[in-house]
């Protein structure tokens, strides 16, 4: 998957907090959630982000609160993908589990700049500054993980999965199984 867009900076130990407030978090619906996306980190953030920017961040995005509805919140946005240092390790779980790219490259981090225009392979993990020409190598996932993002999340994938176990292994006719 090939992304592309505008970079929308945040500093180190952005917590779930500051990505979606907790007096948002009454709803998991992701329109309402993008509306006061990153309001505690930067108030204007909703009205400036356009469909596929991306966020790049210090250490430890993600941080505070298993809040599942942060990453849904970011996606939701309209932003593409989130580029970090490092992140927390239950958010990091849960932009997976939503199919909500995300990728590791401290050097990215930290030599690309608000405004700057990136593009990023997300299969190879590669991070091309557009604005300055630098290239970066993210740790790319493994396949397995790929294909969950590529999917849009892990529901989907699974439902995939069983879709096509089903056309492998049609069930018979009697649900009780054969005697």
């Amino acid at each position: 998957m090939i992304l592309r867009g505008k970079v929308w900076r945040f500093g180190d130990h952005v917590d779930t907090d500051a990505i979606i407030p907790a007096r948002h978090c009454n709803t998991s619906d992701p329109a309402i959630l993008a509306q006061h996306c990153m309001e505690d980190a930067d108030p204007g953030f909703v009205s400036k982000v356009r469909w596929g920017d991306l966020i790049v961040a210090g250490t430890n995005f993600g941080c505070g609160s298993s809040r599942e509805v942060a990453p849904i919140a970011i996606r939701g946005a309209g932003v593409s993908a989130v580029i970090a240092r490092s992140f927390a390790r239950i958010f990091f779980r849960n932009a997976i589990n939503i199919g909500l790219p995300i990728l590791e490259c401290p050097e990215a981090a930290e030599g690309i700049r608000q405004g700057d225009e990136i593009e990023v392979d997300t299969g190879q993990g590669l991070i091309r500054n557009l604005t300055t020409g630098a290239g970066y190598q993210a740790e790319p996932f493994p396949e397995f993980l790929q294909r969950i993002i590529d999917r849009g999340g892990l529901m989907p994938f699974v439902e995939e999965q069983l879709t096509a176990r089903a056309k492998d292994d049609p069930p018979s006719g009697d649900i009780r199984g054969s005697n």
